[in-house]
């Protein structure tokens, strides 16, 4: 079978990614105490609670959002 993408459509996904995923580590400013906090182990969490948490809340309001306008939004329209 072929390929969904091209190679060069891979190309762009790939800079497009890449470019967000820097654009989000460079809002963070730099610190000294990140250069003086040791490491975290492999036993420790990739996913700390209060991530876990942030990621529940904006998928709740997401679906909230999508279901408002997909349900409401007809009614609305009519």
């Amino acid at each position: 079978q072929d390929s969904p993408l091209k190679a060069v459509q891979m190309l762009w996904v790939n800079l497009i990614m890449d470019t967000l995923a820097s654009l989000a580590l460079a809002t963070e400013p730099p610190t000294e105490a990140l250069l003086l906090r040791r490491p975290y182990g492999r036993d420790h969490p990739l996913v700390s609670g209060t991530m876990l948490r942030n990621i529940l809340g904006h998928a709740a309001y997401q679906l909230l959002v999508i279901f408002t306008l997909l349900f409401a939004g007809q009614s609305r329209r009519q």
